[in-house]
This record gives structure tokens, sequence and C-alpha cells, in this order.
């Protein structure tokens, strides 16, 4: 097999043009170039980029009427990309990031060639100081966030899909449009035996910032919250997984109104349609344990 065909994918909704350009340069500068650069404007126009930029590849801009958040986005992004169909990795990156490192997406191509069952690949999130928040480490605790390995999940800011894999599980859970999409992809990618790795030297700069900066987080992420529950868990462990989340939101929430819209998208997710049920097997469960990561945490 020879190396793995790499494309770079950008969703942006139109508010951080300068970041995007950053962005942009940096993936310019990397001493693979990726085969392919889509970026979407999730309901937003979209600048020419290709000249102005001097960036290398196929770039294909994707403008969408609406936004359709962040997994509606990317869907678009790989929906294009299997059009052309010569790629084999799609490298997604937030448009407010920045590839710090010349050798990501070689170090990426790599990583790849070297496990046939690698489907995942998430980067390390540092700030500008290089500090990784907590929350961006894909372990309990989130501690040492320079310690790789094999994990359960991944972070949305920069990460790599195989698109092979996505054949088989499937692509982003649009209908979540924010919150836990994430854990809803990894979930199945370990029930289908496909290996899921935390790279902390591929670096994606990011400034820090807070998930409920956005005015819908509280009530997203309690929807999708039971709603991946009850998409993915085996039935046992479904009210056990929402009990332990139900209990870490009142330890944690000092917040009334927080409170309130989260409680409001909790009943949300119970009584909306979830989407397709497709439990993991039990021995994934008893896997991802192994791994550190219990999935009713």
């Amino acid at each position: 097999m020879g190396a793995p065909r790499i494309a770079v994918a950008v969703v942006t909704m139109g508010n951080r043009p300068e970041e995007v350009d950053a962005l942009l340069r940096s993936v310019a500068k990397q001493d693979v170039p990726p085969e392919r650069i889509v970026i979407v404007g999730n309901g937003c126009p979209l600048p020419e980029f290709a000249r102005r930029l001097s960036l290398p590849g196929e770039v294909t801009p994707v403008e969408l009427d609406e936004n359709l958040g962040c997994p509606g986005g990317r869907n678009a992004a790989l929906a294009r990309l299997r059009e052309f169909g010569d790629v084999d990795v799609v490298v997604e990156l937030d448009d407010d990031g920045l590839l710090v490192d010349a050798d990501v997406l070689r170090r990426v191509r790599e990583l790849y060639a070297a496990d046939e069952r690698l489907g995942i690949v998430g980067f390390r999130i540092a700030d500008e100081l290089g500090e990784t928040q907590r929350r961006h480490v894909p372990r309990i605790g989130g501690s040492d966030p320079m310690r790789g390995g094999h994990v359960t999940g991944f972070l949305g800011g920069g990460h790599a899909l195989r698109m092979a894999m996505l054949d088989e599980v499937g692509d982003w859970p649009a209908e979540f449009f924010f919150a836990h999409e994430e854990t809803d992809l990894a979930w199945r990618a370990a029930d289908a035996d496909w290996h899921i790795l935390y790279a902390p030297e591929l670096l994606l700069q990011h400034p820090k910032t807070s998930p409920a900066r956005h005015a819908i987080y509280y009530r997203v992420n309690a929807r999708n919250r039971v709603w991946l529950a009850r998409r993915r868990l085996p039935v046992a462990l479904v009210p056990v997984h929402l009990g332990v989340w139900v209990l870490l939101t009142l330890a944690r929430n000092r917040s009334a109104a927080g409170l309130r819209a989260w409680f409001g998208g909790f009943v949300e997710g119970v009584r909306e349609p979830a989407g397709e049920r497709r439990p993991m097997r039990w021995r994934t469960v008893w896997r991802l344990t192994r791994l550190g990561r219990p999935p009713v945490i």
C-alpha cells in the first residue's frame, strides 16, 4: 500500500476571516502538502483563497445555503471529497486553529501508513502559551496532555479520519448540530474495531475558550447527551449513564439559568426522536473501560 493521500477540510461561518487565512497559510507551509483542501462556508459566502494565499493542491470551496452546524458542515466536505474519490485521510481543523509545526501532515501520513486499522487520530490542542485545557485531554481527569496512545475519544478542533472508516461506520451525526458529535463517531468507530489514537506531537494551536460561550450550549449539550445514550449504549447502561451526568451537572453548574436550559434540553432529548439506534457491543464497552473511559461516564 502506498502513502495515504491526505485532504484538509475547514468549516467556517464567515466570522473569522483573518483566522481562516492564518490557518490556511499554516497548511500551505506543511512539508507534505495536502492533495486537496475543501473549505465549507456554513451558511455564508466564501472569498477566493487559492491564488491569494498560494495554497497547494486542489482547493474547493463549498457554500451552504444555511448553517448546518459543525457536524453538518463537515459532512458537506466529506461528500465533496467522496465525489473526487482520490483521498484516503481527511484532516479536519477548526477555523480559528493554527498548525504551528510544518510536519503535521507528514506525521499524520506516517501514522496511517503504519496501522491499517487506524481510524481516528486526535491532535493536541494548546493555546498561544502552550497550555492544554483539561477538557481537551481525552482521558478521565485530563492529566498529562503529552501522554499519547490509544484512547476512546478525540477532539473536534483538530483530528484526522480515515475515509474507509467513515464509509463503514457513517459520517458525523448532523442532527446533533453542536456537542457530543465526536463521541457518537468515536463509539461507532470503536465498535467496528477501528483504532483511535491520541497523538500529542500533532499540535493545533487554538485560543483558550469555553464551550459555554455558545448561547445554545446548555440545551444542546443535554439534548445530545440523551440522544447519544439512546443511540449508542446497551439498554442497561442508558439510565446509568444519564443518571451519572445529571449528578455531575448538579454538582458542577452554579448557574440557575444554565441548569434550567440544561434540564430543558434533557427533556427534549427524551421526547424527541434520537435517530437510528445502533448500540455498541458489550465487548466494546469492556474495551473502552480498559482504555480508561467507561461509557457510563
